[in-house]
């Protein structure tokens, strides 16, 4: 295992100081989902102060397949003419609107776009594939009210870090599959597409982004029913049938991340079959970067540059890749 401190930029090794400072227990696996999201949301709490302030957010709720869950609008402020779903990460098993906050309001922000976050329903309690026909379900209900929210044209597009790129990717491929509604442009950060060992996962995953390879095989049990399920291509994405009806996709990855190669293998996949993307690799990060940009030049940046890529799709000046 590669030791990454030495490799850290001076901004993240400051984030890594001042967390060790807040935290003194982290949201260990071992400990049980419930206890495990009290953590999570603490550790999350400091840094999703300040940022961004919107003209307008609200909540609704959503019929879902196994019952209402709820979505958020965050309403940037002047003309909208686009909606952009966001599914937050944290291993299918912790995290929430709350977790999330400051990321959905910085691409508000620098988007335009209307953002939406999805409380899609946790595991262990909700197995797969439940999370990915909630996500589904939201893009539907988005589409159908987001003139009711002033969203004019634009369609829906999603975002998502982490296990939330994962059930992005398969919440487009689902809705691929039973008639919409299209999508428009996916932004997929720090994903879990479906390797089950690699290069990166050999290197990388340690103490200090909570994703040891224990945590890695700790979130992918608590989400599946059994083995099989890792092999379904709405879980195992790199599986799936990518070579018609997915949407022009920024990927970003943190190169001292233990999934940085299943977004490479995803970039090999779009290449080979013509989707249009873009891929875009940080340095001296970790994963889960994005929640600190509080402190950290580089997740302000990605941000800003997959705010930048959804906004050319809408307005039509993407380049081909």
């Amino acid at each position: 295992m590669t030791d990454v401190l030495p490799l850290l930029s001076p901004a993240m090794g400051e984030v890594l100081r001042v967390q060790a400072a807040r935290v003194t227990v982290r949201a260990a696996v071992d400990a049980d989902p419930a206890e495990q999201r009290v953590r999570y949301a603490a550790e999350r709490s400091y840094w999703n102060e300040g940022g961004p302030v919107m003209a307008a957010t609200t909540e609704e709720m959503v019929a879902g397949p196994q019952g209402p869950f709820r979505v958020r609008w965050y309403h940037p402020g002047g003309a909208a003419d686009s909606c952009l779903l966001y599914v937050h990460g944290g291993g299918f098993v912790v995290g929430g609107l709350d977790t999330h906050d400051r990321i959905m309001r910085t691409l508000a922000e620098r988007s335009g776009a209307v953002v939406v976050g999805v409380d899609y329903a946790l595991s262990p309690e909700a197995k797969f594939p439940q999370a990915v026909h909630e996500c589904a379900a939201a893009a539907r209900h988005v589409a159908d009210r987001a003139a009711e929210h002033g969203v004019t044209g634009g369609g829906i597009s999603f975002a998502g870090d982490s296990g939330g790129a994962n059930l992005a990717l398969a919440a487009t491929l689902l809705l691929r599959a039973h008639g919409g509604p299209p999508v428009r442009s996916l932004l997929l950060y720090y994903g879990m597409f479906g390797l089950r060992d690699s290069r990166s996962q050999r290197r990388f995953g340690n103490e200090w982004d909570g994703l040891t390879p224990a945590d890695l095989a700790s979130y992918l049990a608590a989400y599946t029913s059994g083995p099989e399920d890792l092999l379904d291509p709405y879980l195992d994405c790199l599986g799936a049938d990518l070579t018609r009806g997915v949407p022009p996709t920024y990927l970003l990855a943190a190169t001292l991340d233990p999934l940085l190669d299943d977004t490479l293998a995803l970039a090999d996949a779009f290449a080979e079959h013509g989707v249009e993307h873009r891929l875009a690799l940080v340095d001296g990060v970790l994963h889960g970067f994005l929640h600190y940009s509080r402190l950290l030049p580089e997740a302000r940046a990605a941000l800003a540059d997959g705010a930048a890529f959804h906004r050319s799709v809408i307005d039509g000046t993407a380049p081909s890749s």
